[in-house]
């Protein structure tokens, strides 16, 4: 049985872009009806890129979370909702089904209630990949209260800004988490982060790894003690078509991260329809992603897309290389996953092994492959197709952003045509555009530009919290009336689009964006540091590495300076930031009006000595030559 809303062919996906386009309110009003409303909407769309402010589905009323588990409990009560497969393999899986995870959400919804959180509240989320992480998002969603994520490997300092920046009042942890062969302290970070946060009025902390932890009176309260005291009965909110539903920070160009804002419904529609057609589930897959939840990745292809689809979704706590390289396979053949979406650098990585971990591995289940959060490489797809997908699986290669709530741009498996490296083609709905220096629309094939879009579509973010201004300035000031992604693209003889990188001062590491700001003042947070400048390289696991140059004062020694500045790095953003190159340098390429050339910091890290360019304009020219010879 496919879905009302599947494209089932390529002259369906040629018809249902060209309808989308044509008439984008009458195309989305369709594929909102395959939904559950308390009220129908009044009006599709209402919109402008200029202050800018998108509206989808006004006056309509509904709960994400009746989308996501109420309305499937009469025929799909007894179906997996999620399959968890813990970190260490010795340790038992564990599946909730539908009706197990509808009563485990309002349980767990009633604690939020019980413990002070109401509609609007702002809820932050720092756990390990344990089920009870997608309760607790989904609980939030039940009562109106707004959750922000945080990724388990920041560190208390990227914890208390972003806490600071949502006003978050509640906190979910866990004790700690397992990942590989660490045990990461998550309580003991949060403690930390709490030190400056003293309006948090409640901790509630899930037992996962039996860490010693403080529990401080009247403000944490153990998870399981709260479940035992409230009741399964939870009914669901009504919210408005364009409530905010979740904050998730990403990286910008400015040290400051920014907290993007998605709504109820847009969201909602778009993630289970991408989710849908990208990967052409089919009732019964198991859909395995392997991203972690802090990411957007998570929210919208291991928990919302799929359970908004009635689908059955993997979540894996560990690592791919623990306790060998052979994990993900492993989990493949336990659990006979039919789709597998997962990154550019964790495929380099386990390529870096050979085939000997594939060795007494079936795979036969594995109908759909997936990439996210970087393009990929060619090599990467082959070894993909070849030795995972034997193939005969599809290779979806899938353009998107935090920004976007889902993808905007990739093949649909089996139904559209492929090509390596390439995205291809625009969901239905996503009008790109490719602009030249001078911001003028770059028209036909066989070109290149910086990427935009210039139509809304239903999961486009809606605002920065707290910084209207600042979403505007990001997204929608640097060309008139069109929302600028950051990405460079091109476009070729067949009209396929294939992404080449920020044009934007964010690097791309393992497909986690991350703000040069955001690393230079980290290390420059180190007292010997007087000045840095930070660029990204090519890295053949990670995709983009992270090259500092650093202006050191004081007593110098070399590795053990490096390793110092790496641990600060690491202390005041997360592991997940740390330089991988550190280059000491005298001085750093200024113009003479202060700006740090990173176009020439960036061909000297890629190696392109050749190819700097005109470098007669810069404040002292011998700096260049100097950076040159101490290349690492």
């Amino acid at each position: 049985m496919n879905y009302p809303y599947q494209i089932n062919s390529f002259d369906q996906y040629q018809s249902d872009y060209k309808r989308s386009v044509a008439d984008p309110e009458g195309f989305w009003a369709g594929i909102a009806e395959n939904f559950s409303w308390r009220r129908k909407w009044d009006k599709v769309l209402e919109w402008n890129f200029k202050d800018p402010r998108v509206e989808w589905f006004m006056g309509g009323k509904l709960n994400i979370t009746e989308n996501c588990l109420d309305r499937h409990l009469e025929k799909k009560g007894d179906v997996p909702a999620i399959i968890w497969e813990p970190n260490n393999p010795e340790e038992k899986s564990r599946t909730l089904t539908y009706s197990e995870l509808h009563k485990e959400v309002c349980r767990f919804a009633n604690v939020l209630k019980n413990n002070g959180v109401v509609k609007g509240d702002r809820v932050c989320i720092y756990m390990g990949m344990v089920p009870e992480l997608s309760v607790a998002l989904l609980a939030c969603a039940r009562i109106g209260a707004i959750h922000s994520v945080i990724f388990g490997g920041f560190s208390a300092q990227s914890i208390a800004d972003r806490l600071q920046d949502a006003r978050a009042e509640y906190i979910i942890t866990c004790d700690g988490a397992f990942r590989g062969a660490k045990d990461i302290p998550l309580k003991a970070i949060i403690d930390d982060a709490l030190v400056t946060c003293s309006f948090v009025k409640r901790v509630i902390v899930f037992e996962r790894t039996k860490t010693p932890v403080s529990m401080i009176k009247g403000r944490d309260v153990w998870w399981l003690d709260e479940m035992k005291n409230a009741g399964d009965d939870c009914p669901a909110e009504e919210m408005d078509a364009e409530d905010l539903l979740f904050i998730l920070y990403t990286s910008g160009s400015t040290g400051k991260p920014k907290g993007v804002v998605h709504t109820c419904a847009g969201y909602m529609i778009w993630a289970a329809y991408t989710f849908v057609n990208v990967f052409q589930y089919q009732p019964g897959d198991v859909h395995f992603c392997t991203a972690d939840i802090g990411w957007i990745t998570g929210h919208s292809y291991i928990v919302y897309g799929p359970l908004a689809a009635g689908a059955t979704t993997m979540i894996f706590e560990g690592i791919p290389t623990y306790p060998d390289a052979g994990r993900f396979w492993e989990i493949v053949d336990k659990h006979n996953v039919n789709i597998l979406y997962t990154a550019p650098t964790a495929i380099r990585s386990l390529m870096s092994y050979g085939t000997a971990p594939l060795e007494n591995k079936n795979l036969s289940s594995l109908k759909t492959l997936g990439t996210v959060g970087e393009p990929i490489n060619e090599e990467a797809w082959h070894w993909y197709d070849q030795h995972i997908g034997k193939g005969k699986c599809p290779i979806v290669d899938t353009w998107w952003q935090t920004e976007t709530g889902g993808v905007l741009i990739s093949n649909l498996a089996g139904v559209t045509p492929a090509k390596p490296g390439y995205a291809t083609l625009p969901l239905p709905g996503v009008q790109p555009v490719l602009l030249d220096e001078k911001g003028q629309i770059i028209e036909g094939n066989d070109v290149s530009g910086n990427l935009c879009i210039r139509f809304p579509w239903p999961g486009i973010l809606r605002t920065t919290y707290g910084d209207h201004e600042r979403c505007r300035t990001t997204y929608f000031t640097a060309y008139e009336n069109l929302y600028f992604t950051g990405d460079g693209c091109l476009r070729d003889a067949d009209g396929f689009y294939r992404i080449t990188g920020r044009v934007d001062d964010v690097l791309n590491v393992s497909g986690h964006r991350i703000g040069t700001a955001e690393v230079e003042n980290a290390i420059n947070m180190h007292s010997g540091v007087i000045e840095s400048a930070v660029v990204g390289f090519p890295h053949e696991i990670k995709g983009q590495g992270i090259y500092a140059y650093v202006i050191f004062t004081g007593n110098l020694e070399g590795d053990l300076t490096r390793k110092d500045i790496a641990q600060t790095v690491t202390r005041i953003i997360g592991p997940i930031a740390k330089p991988d190159k550190i280059q000491f340098v005298t001085g750093l390429p200024k113009t003479r009006s202060g700006k740090i050339m990173r176009r020439i910091l960036r061909k000297i890290a890629e190696g392109e000595m050749s190819q700097l360019g005109d470098t007669s304009t810069l404040l002292d020219p011998a700096v260049v030559e100097e950076i040159k010879k101490g290349k690492l």
